[in-house]
């Protein structure tokens, strides 16, 4: 009688990295040193993996008509609050205080992952994404980024795709 495979649960993994473990979805972890004196923690990341910054996204928290809106876009451009308030059928988007961002999501600024959120927040990704075979995004913690599918991460998250994204 063949053994049931267990499910693979990485050493000293995070929400984001359980998240996609259990959902057997096909991702890889990059870690590199983060150095807490870089102006910009998405333009870090691009630079230690040495991948281009249209890659790399970064993931904000913003206040959309007094609701928690997450919002996935490239670390190469900035987030254009009007298209992301349109986006979820808002009117007006503001970003959200850093601190509630972080006791909502569960990580801290610069680590905020899109996946594996203590409270499951309504997500939009930017269209961009899907123009990539793979994109990275926080995987939970300052100097860890998780690279998978674009349509993996808008399957998990639920999320909306949309062009949120200013170049």
């Amino acid at each position: 009688m063949a053994k049931k495979p267990k499910k693979q649960q990485q050493s000293g993994g995070t929400p984001a990295t359980v998240a996609l473990t259990s959902a057997g979805v096909d991702f890889t972890v990059h870690a590199y040193d983060h150095d807490p004196g870089h102006p910009s923690y998405g333009e870090e990341a691009a630079e230690a993996m040495g991948v281009s910054p249209d890659r790399v996204f970064k993931t904000l928290v913003a206040d959309v008509d007094g609701a928690l809106t997450v919002a996935v876009v490239p670390v190469a451009g900035s987030l254009d609050l009007k298209a992301l308030a349109s986006a979820v059928g808002g009117k007006r988007a503001a970003m959200a205080d850093p601190a509630l961002a972080e006791r909502t999501t569960g990580y801290v600024r610069g680590g905020i992952s899109p996946l594996g959120q203590r409270k499951r927040l309504p997500t939009v990704l930017d269209a961009s994404a899907t123009t990539h075979a793979t994109i990275c995004v926080s995987a939970g913690r300052r100097g860890l980024e998780v690279e998978l599918a674009p349509a993996d991460l808008a399957t998990l998250t639920a999320a909306v795709l949309a062009p949120i994204g200013r170049g």
